[in-house]
């Protein structure tokens, strides 16, 4: 179903899609709530002023099962209908999370009338040592009352926003269940699962890896070792794909899709806004970015992380299989952040991300999507109990705010844009020891720029932000913490031409006015273009050579010989 032109919709610029609201390409600034802050008007009243006070634009935020059907076939909207209200009156958008089936792996938001009757609504069995089968606390994706189910509450809530909010376009968008797979085992173990396993494997997925193989991502092909190699068109999954654990996950991702794509398009046929759903990461992976025990966010075997939710292994999956979905979006807090944005852009997929860390680390991160990756959204998870004051995004948001509609421009040419961060030094670091982090290099038509950590005396601080190619050798600078030093490879001499100061003029245009003209030591005499800290470390030496950042926004012209 298409989109009609006065609903929230995404609309494709090459090889980027952006959200479009009342008319006009719309850069979300968003944060999530946590799980129970959405069930509350109350409660909700008293955060509706700290997301305006951080700057925040949009807000996702739960809506549960068992809160909007509490007796089968009776809906109640009454405190969804005064939370909408809430953020209209306050001027931020909503994204709202459908915890219907599934949340994080498990059904713990379905309806007490589901819970308690499992001979018509059956669970999921996880397989235990000895043969023993443990009934989960998940329904099973393989029981058709179990989807209608969820389909006949999906799409009342769907209709239900229709009603009170088309033409206010108050909510942007809903995701469609949440983190779901199966948690503790990689496959599905009950009697209707394993009728489903021993069946053919649906030649419309056999098919497609056959003919799609080499698109696929690399993460799945490595999996498909045994159909590579055998091209076995027909047969049950082990037959074609192997015994293993990768091989039920495979099965899991299939019916998942399948079957959340049957819900997303009942919603659809009810009200079009987009949807999408989340992903849960193996966080065991070698792109892994912590240092905490593996049990703290799931292992890297199917089932230790939900098995069959739309991980870079099963995402091509999950692109074909759920087409009613409009991405596939990954939260991210202990996998490297620059590539789980490149993994989730794949096939152009849109980047979107629901949930990510809501402290400086991951407040730094959101320029590399917004700036290198065109995200839709990058949004922190648990922000209503963060006081705005305290809050890392509040400056952040502040910043991109102001720069929305550059942004969007610059992200509509991809090419012409590039978005980075530099973390906090160690503890331990001192003057002449190694930076970890690499300076940037990259060209923009024949200028080659190298984008490194601001230069100071004293220690030097952590950088944020995005540079923007506004043709020949001109280029915005936005952003704190970082210098950018331009060539133009062949010439005799590159250096800077004009470096100037500048402040949002107007938000709508993007329009910019020019403050203070930079030079002398704010080039340290013209080697490169300083966007400074807030606060910078001299060092213990007596001369202020390095000013403290002010707009964040400037705009440099080198030059060459």
């Amino acid at each position: 179903m298409v989109s009609l032109p006065n609903i929230p919709h995404l609309q494709q610029y090459g090889t980027t899609k952006q959200l479009i609201v009342d008319g006009k390409p719309f850069l979300m600034l968003g944060a999530e709530l946590q799980n129970s802050s959405l069930s509350s008007a109350e409660y909700m009243s008293e955060v509706w002023p700290k997301m305006v006070t951080t700057n925040i634009n949009t807000v996702l935020g739960a809506v549960t099962w068992e809160m909007i059907e509490p007796e089968e076939g009776r809906f109640d909207f009454e405190e969804l209908d005064k939370v909408v209200l809430g953020a209209r009156e306050h001027g931020i958008h909503l994204i709202l999370l459908w915890f219907g089936s599934w949340k994080n792996g498990r059904s713990t938001y379905a309806p007490a009338w589901v819970k308690t009757n499992p001979e018509r609504f059956p669970r999921a069995e996880l397989r235990k040592a000895g043969g023993v089968l443990q009934i989960a606390d998940v329904l099973t994706l393989f029981s058709e009352e179990n989807l209608q189910a969820d389909i006949t509450a999906f799409q009342k809530l769907l209709a239900h926003i229709k009603t009170i909010d088309q033409g206010h376009n108050t909510v942007l968008m809903v995701q469609v269940e949440n983190e779901p797979g199966l948690l503790f085992d990689s496959r599905d173990g009950s009697d209707l699962a394993n009728a489903a396993f021993a069946r053919t494997v649906p030649s419309e997925l056999v098919e497609f890896f056959d003919k799609d193989y080499d698109g696929l991502h690399a993460d799945l092909k490595k999996n498909l070792g045994h159909f590579a190699g055998a091209k076995q068109q027909s047969g049950n999954w082990e037959s074609i794909f192997g015994k293993s654990a990768q091989t039920d996950e495979l099965f899991m991702a299939y019916h998942y899709a399948t079957y959340i794509n049957k819900v997303a398009a009942a919603g659809k046929a009810s009200y079009p806004l987009p949807l999408y759903t989340n992903v849960w990461q193996n966080y065991a992976a070698d792109d892994s970015d912590n240092d905490f025990p593996v049990v703290v966010g799931g292992g890297g075997k199917p089932g230790d992380y939900p098995s069959g939710g739309g991980t870079s292994n099963v995402l091509d999956i999950w692109l074909r299989f759920a087409p009613s979905l409009d991405f596939i979006a990954p939260d991210i807090y202990l996998n490297d952040y620059a590539s789980s944005c490149a993994k989730y852009r794949h096939k152009d997929n849109p980047l979107f991300i629901p949930e990510q860390r809501r402290d400086e680390y991951g407040a730094r991160r959101i320029w590399s999507a917004y700036g290198s990756f065109q995200a839709l959204c990058a949004s922190p998870f648990g922000i209503d109990t963060l006081e705005p004051e305290s809050n890392p995004y509040t400056k952040h948001y502040a910043l991109l705010k102001d720069v929305g509609a550059i942004v969007l421009e610059a992200q509509r040419s991809p090419e012409s844009v590039t978005g980075f961060f530099f973390d906090e030094l160690p503890t331990a670091w001192k003057k002449g020891d190694r930076d970890p982090a690499k300076p940037i290099v990259r060209t923009f038509g024949e200028w080659t720029l190298t984008i490194s950590r601001c230069f100071v005396f004293g220690k030097p601080g952590a950088g944020y932000g995005m540079v923007v190619h506004r043709g020949g050798g001109r280029f915005l600078l936005i952003g704190r913490g970082f210098q950018v030093e331009g060539a133009k490879p062949g010439s005799k001499f590159s250096g800077i031409l004009r470096f100037e100061e500048k402040s949002v003029a107007d938000r709508e245009t993007g329009a910019l006015r020019t403050g203070r003209v930079l030079g002398g030591d704010e080039t340290r005499s013209g080697q490169f273009a300083m966007m400074p800290g807030e606060d910078p470390d001299y060092g213990g030496f007596p001369i202020a050579v390095t000013i403290p950042a002010r707009t964040g926004v400037a705009q440099v012209e080198f030059y060459a010989l």
